[in-house]
């Protein structure tokens, strides 16, 4: 949390009111927007399952804590209507990796909300990137003179502690800069396929009819110059483990210090076919990075982080794989899940009370169903605290 101290420092900022306009994920989802009948129609199954994917995403882009995204998850997966599920995810952002998934048990038309100037309304939770945005907006009214070196520091860390946009607005609602892009909700891609659609079509027509005017003869010529090879070289498929065993793991360890140098990470969160890492940033302890891993190394965007100087970093080296493989091989066993699997594989350094301070690695089981549940451990394989099904 900011401390009073850095409010205070800040008084030449006004706070404006905040604009409510558009919704955030529950204006994507059509079966969980509406506060009318839709609301209170029964959940199904799929249902909690795609707003726990939802929260999954949004908890990777950083719109929700780690305490608060648990609690959603859990209460998710208890929900009895489309309603309870749309409060759930209506203040978050359309995260990247969600755009495509929508709960099909609707059949009546949703409410729509008005949108706002800046697309999301003020409510809207942040993302890393929001607040990195944010800074940089801040570091450069400090540099033509518009805040003070104080006045910066205390932005600064407001910025980096906000948990709405409205709140990141209110801290340079004062301040003149180059006109930016607000982070606005996805548009739909039906228009655009469309016209691909056309497009494509004809240029199949305009080639379809060049081949009825040529000559017999000129396909004839063709053909018999084609050559058929009895030995076609059958293309060599390598297979890529799922990251989330142990032998993902030990291929993404060898992978990331390929690219790094090193194993160090703050944070690490292994899926079946993806991993999303935060670590150290070039620039300096001071801020940190995200990479996304699908296969290879990629940076999501540009922007920096700023980063606690208290952050501890987790050592990927410690890691006794194999004594993690064999409680992710028994983790559906001890939580109790009935047909779980392992959903992923997080790495970070405890903030729970369970083991203060130290590297702790949390498995995640679910199913179909939306039920889940976690175990966490230490480094060596040693489990720490079971939470069974909910």
């Amino acid at each position: 949390m900011p401390s009073a101290d850095a409010v205070h420092r800040l008084s030449p900022v006004r706070i404006r009111p905040v604009e409510r306009g558009a919704a955030g994920v529950g204006a994507v989802y059509d079966s969980v927007v509406s506060t009318g009948n839709d609301g209170r129609m029964r959940a199904r199954d799929i249902d909690r399952v795609h707003a726990c994917g939802v929260l999954d995403a949004a908890y990777a882009e950083g719109q929700l804590g780690g305490e608060e995204y648990r609690e959603r998850t859990a209460k998710a997966s208890k929900a009895k209507t489309i309603g309870e599920l749309a409060r759930l995810t209506a203040d978050l952002q359309v995260p990247a990796a969600a755009r495509d998934l929508a709960p099909r048990g609707a059949t009546r038309k949703p409410l729509r909300r008005g949108k706002s100037r800046a697309g999301y309304a003020g409510h809207t939770r942040a993302r890393n990137v929001d607040r990195a945005n944010t800074v940089r907006v801040l570091d450069g009214a400090l540099g033509d003179g518009q805040l003070t070196a104080e006045e910066h520091e205390a932005a600064t860390e407001l910025a980096s502690e906000a948990k709405t946009l409205g709140e990141l607005g209110e801290l340079v609602s004062d301040l003149q800069r180059a006109a930016e892009p607000s982070p606005t909700p996805p548009r739909s891609r039906r228009r655009l396929l469309f016209r691909v659609a056309v497009g494509v079509t004809a240029v199949l027509g305009v080639w379809a009819g060049y081949l009825v005017a040529g000559s017999d003869d000129s396909r004839v010529a063709a053909t018999s110059r084609q050559t058929i090879d009895p030995n076609p070289v059958q293309p060599l498929v390598l297979p890529t483990p799922e990251l989330n065993t142990v032998a993902g793991m030990t291929l993404f360890r060898d992978r990331y210090r390929e690219k790094f140098g090193d194993t160090i990470v703050d944070e690490l969160a292994l899926h079946q076919n993806f991993a999303s890492v935060r670590r150290i940033a070039p620039e300096g302890p001071q801020w940190s990075v995200d990479w996304n891993y699908w296969g290879g190394f990629q940076r999501p965007n540009d922007i920096i982080t700023t980063r606690r100087a208290e952050t501890r970093t987790v050592d990927l080296a410690i890691l006794d794989v194999e004594a993690i493989g064999k409680v992710l091989a028994n983790a559906p066993a001890l939580t109790k899940v009935p047909g779980g699997v392992v959903d992923s594989i997080d790495f970070s350094v405890d903030d729970s009370g369970i083991a203060p301070g130290r590297p702790l690695v949390e498995i995640r089981v679910n199913n179909e169903r939306g039920q889940y549940g976690r175990v966490q451990l230490t480094p060596a394989g040693e489990v720490l605290k079971v939470w069974e099904v909910r």
